[in-house]
C-alpha cells in the first residue's frame, strides 16, 4: 500500500509539473475600444492577435503557449489605471499599450510598481520616455517632438506665404504635437495667425469655423484625433472654405474619411514610413487583408510590439523583468515595422515621420 501510496504521490506530483510547464504565459493589448477612438483600439487588437497566433503557432515563448487579454481603457487616464491594476492582478507580465499618451503616461506608473513591461505601439507624447516611470518602459512608435518637427518645417517650406492657424483639444497628445509643431514651425521663421484650443467630443465647430473664416485662415494645424478633425472640416467646407487641414498620426483610420467623405480630400498629416509599404511584411499584409483587415495605423506596430518582446524573453531565457529589460536594451530586433534598437530612454531608431495625403478615401506617402 506504501509503495501504491508513493507511486500516486510521484505521479500527480509529475501531472503538476507537467502542467506548469505548459501553463499559459499572460499577456495583454490596451487601448480605446469604445467611444470615439475605438478604431485605433481594434487596430491594435487586430495586430495583437495574430501575433499571438503566429508564436503559439511556431511553439509559444520559452516552451509557454501566450495567453492574449484584450482590454479597453476609452482613453480614459482614470480607467487605464484601472485596467492597468487589473491586469498586475491578474499577472500579466507585459502589456502592448497604450494607444493615448493620457492613457499609457499614468498606467505606466503601475507597470513600473509591478514589474510588468510596457511597449507602446502608439503612445507619441515625450513624456512616456523622457519622464519614464521604471526602466520597463518601451514603445515602438516615434515622438511627438520629431513628428512636430517634421510637421512644423513643411509648413514653413510649403505654406510659408500663407495664413496657418493651429489649434488642439487639450489632451496629452495633441496638445504636445500642436506645440512642438508650433515650436519647429517658429523655429524655420514662420508665425501662426491664430493659436486656439477645442474641447473634445463635440458636434459643432460652426463657431471656431467661422473664426477661421473671418481670420482668413489658409492652412489649419489641428493637434487631436480624426472624429473632431473630420467635423471640422465638413464644416469648413459647408461654410465655403478651401482651408488646407493638417495634421498628425491619429488620422491613420479610414474612419476618418468615413466622417468627410469627399471634403477630406488634400488632408495632409505626419506618420512613420508606411509599414506596408516593407517587402518584409508582405505576407503578413496580405494575410491581414485575407482576413478581412485592413493593416492600417497602428495594426503592424502592435505586432511589432510582441515581436520584440518575444526576442527579449527567448534572449533573456527568463520571466524575471530586469533580465528582458536588459535584452531590450541591449538587442536591434527584426520586426515587420523593420529592424530597430531601443535607446537609453526607450525610444525606437526607425526611420523619421514622412508626410501622407488623403485622396479618393486613401492615404500614400507623398515624400
Amino acid at each position: 500500500m506504501r509503495k501504491f501510496l508513493l507511486s500516486v504521490v510521484a505521479l500527480a506530483m509529475s501531472v503538476a509539473f507537467t502542467g506548469l510547464a505548459r501553463a499559459d504565459m499572460n499577456i495583454a493589448v490596451v487601448g480605446p475600444l469604445t467611444g470615439g477612438y475605438a478604431s485605433f483600439g481594434e487596430q491594435m487588437k487586430a495586430g495583437a492577435e495574430l501575433a499571438v497566433a503566429d508564436i503559439n503557432a511556431a511553439g509559444g515563448v520559452l516552451g509557454e503557449k501566450l495567453k492574449l487579454t484584450t482590454a479597453d481603457d476609452a482613453c480614459d487616464p482614470k480607467q487605464a489605471v484601472a485596467v492597468a491594476n487589473k491586469l498586475a492582478g491578474d499577472n500579466v507580465i507585459f502589456v502592448a499599450g497604450h494607444f493615448c499618451s493620457g492613457s499609457s503616461i499614468p498606467a505606466s506608473a503601475v507597470y513600473a510598481e509591478e514589474g510588468m513591461i510596457q511597449i507602446s505601439p502608439a503612445s507619441t507624447n515625450p513624456k512616456l520616455t523622457d519622464e519614464r516611470a521604471g526602466p520597463n518602459v518601451y514603445r515602438v512608435c516615434g515622438r511627438d517632438d520629431q513628428q512636430g518637427s517634421v510637421a512644423g518645417a513643411y509648413l514653413a517650406a510649403n505654406f510659408g506665404s500663407k495664413r496657418i492657424a493651429i489649434i488642439h483639444d487639450k489632451q496629452a497628445y495633441s496638445k504636445g504635437l500642436a506645440d512642438e509643431t508650433r515650436k519647429a514651425m517658429n523655429a524655420a521663421g514662420k508665425k501662426e495667425v491664430m493659436y486656439e484650443t477645442v474641447t473634445p467630443g463635440e458636434k459643432d465647430y460652426t463657431a471656431l469655423v467661422s473664426k477661421l473664416k473671418r481670420a482668413k485662415v489658409d492652412v489649419l494645424y489641428y493637434g487631436g484625433y480624426h472624429p473632431e478633425a473630420g467635423l471640422i472640416v465638413r464644416q469648413m467646407r459647408d461654410q465655403g472654405m478651401s482651408t488646407v487641414l493638417v495634421s498628425g498620426d491619429a488620422l491613420v483610420t479610414e474612419d476618418y474619411w468615413k466622417i468627410t467623405g469627399p471634403a477630406g480630400e488634400g488632408t495632409l498629416m505626419t506618420f512613420s514610413p508606411d509599414p506596408r509599404a516593407n517587402p518584409a511584411a508582405a505576407k503578413l499584409v496580405k494575410r491581414f487583408r485575407d482576413k478581412g483587415i485592413e493593416p492600417e495605423g497602428y495594426v503592424l506596430y502592435s505586432y511589432a510590439a510582441i515581436q520584440a518582446w518575444q526576442q527579449a524573453m527567448e534572449k533573456a531565457g527568463s520571466k524575471d523583468p530586469k533580465k528582458v529589460q536588459a535584452a531590450l536594451n541591449a538587442l536591434e530586433f527584426n520586426t515587420v515595422i523593420g529592424k530597430f534598437k531601443f535607446d537609453s530612454k526607450g525610444d525606437p531608431n526607425l526611420p523619421p515621420y514622412a508626410f501622407f495625403k488623403w485622396s479618393g478615401g486613401k492615404y500614400s506617402q507623398i515624400n
